[in-house]
This record gives C-alpha cells, sequence and structure tokens, in this order.
C-alpha cells in the first residue's frame, strides 16, 4: 500500500495550529460527509504479462471533516482511502485536503487564505487541461488523467468585481501515481521508489505560481504563470532492469485559458508555453514548446420537447513537438455528445471519441453517472482502443479495452 501522509506532515501541523490558536471552547460548528465506494474492471483481454489480471475490485472512502468557528473560519479535512485486491500500488492512503480558511475585506474586495493542502482546478476544456499544473495527478485512480492529489501550499487570493488574482506557494513536490506490475494500462512498468530530480532539494524545492482570472463581457480569460518542479516527469529507460525511471526537472510554464458564452455556444482555448523539459524517449533533449487546445460545445436544449439537453462538443490538441512530445496530445481531434436527462436522478452521459491525426488511433469512450437514491449512486463507463499500430503512448496499452462500474454510497 503507498501512503501519501508523509508528504504533507508539517504544513497539516501548521494549519491545525493556525486555526486551533484562533478557536474559541464554544460556537464551532462540526459538519461530516463523503462516499464510500466499491469499484469494479473487467478488461476483455489478457496482456502478455501473466502478472496482469482481467478483473479488477478495489474499494475507497473519501470523507470531509468540516469544523467552522463563530468568526467563519473554518478547517476542512479530507482523508483518502482506496485498498485495491489486485494492483497494490493503486492501494493509498491520503490528504486530498486539510487546510485552514480565512477572509476578510481589502477596501472593495475580499482577501482569503488557504494554509494546508488543497486541490486548485485551472482550465476550461473537456478532453485534457493544458494549464492545470498546481496539483499532481493520480494516475492509479483513472487513465483519464483527471483526478489529482492533493497539493501542500500556501495560497493567497484576491476577488473583486474587477475579477481573481490567485498566488500559490508549494513547498513540497508529489510524485505522480502509476500502476504496478499488476496494473492496467501500462507499458512498462514505472520504479517509483527510484524517483530523481534535477533540483538539489529534490521534493523540497519551493514552487510558485499565480493566475489572474477576469471578465469582458461574455468572455472569461485567464493567465497563469508556474515556476518550479515539472508536474510531468521524464521517463528513462533502465535497460538492465526493464523499467522507467521518473526524473523532474525544473521548468517555467506560462498559461492562457479562455470561454466565450454565446447563447447555446461555449468557444473554448487552452494554451502554454514551457521550457525546461526533456522531450520523449529516444531523444531526451531539453525541448521549449507549445502546446493549445481549441474548441467548442453547442447544447440543443429540451431537444424534441422533451427534458433532455444535448450537447455536441469538438475540440482539437496539438503539441509542438510531434512525436518528441512526452504525453499522447500531440495532434489529436475529440468528438463527443453530452446527453443531460435533467431528471431527479441527474442522469448524464458522455459519448466520444479521440482521434490521432497522426497515427490514426482512435479511443472510444462512453461514461454515464445517475444517482439511485438520496445516498446511493452509480458510474458506468466502457473503453475501447483500436488501430493502435504506430502510436507509441496508445499502442502498449492496446490489450486494456475494458467496462469499468462505480457504485457509490453518499453521507
Amino acid at each position: 500500500m503507498r501512503l501519501g501522509l508523509d508528504n504533507v506532515p508539517r504544513l497539516f501541523l501548521a494549519a491545525m495550529g493556525a486555526f486551533s490558536s484562533g478557536l474559541h471552547a464554544s460556537g464551532i460548528d462540526v459538519s461530516t460527509f463523503g462516499t464510500l465506494g466499491l469499484d469494479y474492471r473487467w478488461y476483455a483481454e489478457q496482456t502478455d504479462d501473466p502478472r496482469q489480471r482481467s478483473h479488477l475490485f478495489s474499494l475507497s472512502s473519501e470523507t470531509t471533516f468540516l469544523l467552522v468557528d463563530d468568526q467563519d473560519r473554518s478547517f476542512t479535512f479530507t482523508p483518502y482511502f482506496r485498498y485495491d485486491a489486485t494492483d497494490s500500488e493503486r492501494s493509498q492512503v491520503d490528504l486530498r485536503e486539510a487546510y485552514f480558511l480565512t477572509y476578510g475585506d481589502f477596501g472593495d474586495s475580499e482577501w482569503e487564505l488557504r494554509l494546508g493542502v488543497d486541490k486548485v482546478f485551472w482550465g476550461v476544456a473537456e478532453l485534457h487541461n493544458l494549464v492545470n499544473i498546481v496539483n499532481q495527478t493520480d494516475l492509479v485512480h483513472d487513465p483519464d488523467q483527471k483526478s489529482r492529489l492533493g497539493q501542500p501550499m500556501v495560497r493567497l487570493a484576491l476577488t473583486g468585481q474587477w475579477g481573481a488574482f490567485e498566488m500559490l506557494g508549494l513547498p513540497y513536490h508529489r510524485k505522480r501515481t502509476y500502476p504496478g506490475r499488476s496494473g492496467r494500462f501500462r507499458g512498462l512498468v514505472v520504479d517509483n521508489d527510484r524517483v530523481s530530480y534535477e533540483d538539489s532539494h529534490e521534493k523540497r524545492h519551493l514552487d510558485l505560481a499565480a493566475r489572474f482570472q477576469g471578465y469582458v463581457g461574455s468572455l472569461d480569460i485567464g493567465f497563469s504563470v508556474f515556476r518550479g518542479t515539472s508536474r510531468d516527469p521524464t521517463l528513462m529507460a533502465d535497460l538492465q532492469s526493464g523499467v522507467l525511471l521518473p526524473h523532474y526537472e525544473l521548468i517555467r510554464q506560462y498559461g492562457l485559458d479562455a470561454q466565450l458564452t454565446t447563447g447555446p455556444w461555449l468557444l473554448k482555448l487552452e494554451a502554454i508555453h514551457r521550457s525546461g523539459l526533456k522531450n520523449a524517449l529516444p531523444y531526451q533533449a531539453e525541448e521549449d514548446y507549445s502546446a493549445r487546445l481549441v474548441g467548442g460545445e453547442y447544447t440543443f436544449y429540451a431537444v424534441l420537447d422533451s427534458d433532455k439537453d444535448v450537447g455536441l462538443i469538438l475540440e482539437w490538441i496539438s503539441d509542438a513537438r510531434g512525436e518528441r512530445s512526452t504525453n499522447s496530445f500531440q495532434n489529436d481531434l475529440f468528438l463527443a455528445t453530452r446527453v443531460s436527462f435533467n431528471d431527479i436522478q441527474s442522469t448524464e452521459a458522455v459519448i466520444g471519441i479521440t482521434y490521432d491525426l497522426d497515427s490514426d488511433s482512435r479511443v472510444f469512450d462512453a461514461r454515464i453517472e445517475r444517482r439511485i437514491t438520496d445516498s446511493w449512486s452509480f458510474r458506468a463507463n466502457a473503453q475501447v482502443l483500436w488501430n493502435t499500430e504506430g502510436d507509441l503512448f496508445v499502442d502498449p496499452v492496446e490489450k486494456d479495452d475494458h467496462i469499468g462500474l462505480v457504485l457509490e454510497y453518499h453521507f
């Protein structure tokens, strides 16, 4: 089982101290909520590695404890637990959140301070969020790269009618999670115990980030900057052991995200320029590059006089490095439809296909989620990969077509 709690003790204790020192003996409201989940995946094919199983079962728990005092200061504590019966690297104990929050007025604006472990989301796209760099990817949770680990941080934000500006100090780097030898959705095994860093401070390098978000009519626009240890590792091959070794470089990233809302249209843009990162094997040379995603979503409301809304999504993502890119989003087209049933069960389905314009590989993904009762809900997804030859990222997992089911209890 992988433990994530050693990542955050000092900042967690500092946040607890800041909160407890200001609390009064009375006037504290405590609330608790969370989810318990049962996750099952069935893979249609057996791989060439007999250690990889066709059936994966896991149990998970995420509980949030919220304490609020009579001055509206609060402390949020969200531990996360997962036990996977097949892949030990997917079993984890972690802190998703553990932060002290206080705020106040600053002229006509409002300031907010968060100290501890938190999550920050930047971006507007459906397929992949280029600008979302603060939190590390939790790859074992879901291969879609959208789940994130909690990040130790000091976060100061100022908001007003003019928009919002936030500054972040990130004192601790977290390693990306990877499937183990028994896990699926992997090529070569990544040995996360042999991680290395460019900076001599290794995981304790102080990273800095900032973002401004403003509004011009129906246009939302954000500018961001990040300087510190990359969340994307360079994977170096160890020929003797046949595994990949993650190495984290110091980088700079400048980001732009924008969304224009006009009637049924949502027009989206994400773009980054990054320096300091090495490109992919076999090149392994430092290369400055740019990447961008452009697209949009058009929604048909009350289709055929029903309660259903149907959205059509089209996005194109490209990376200037081409075949030297360190991720699969080199030159991809994403087509999808989203159906919102607008029923009492909050049913929603998304069906999409990602098409690589260079290699012609395709990834089909279908997801549906629905509440069963006030306390129970389920999610289901299916993923199929085909024509993967020539795609260095998709071909190693071409036998990982699967169906997944998640049953959750909410309390």
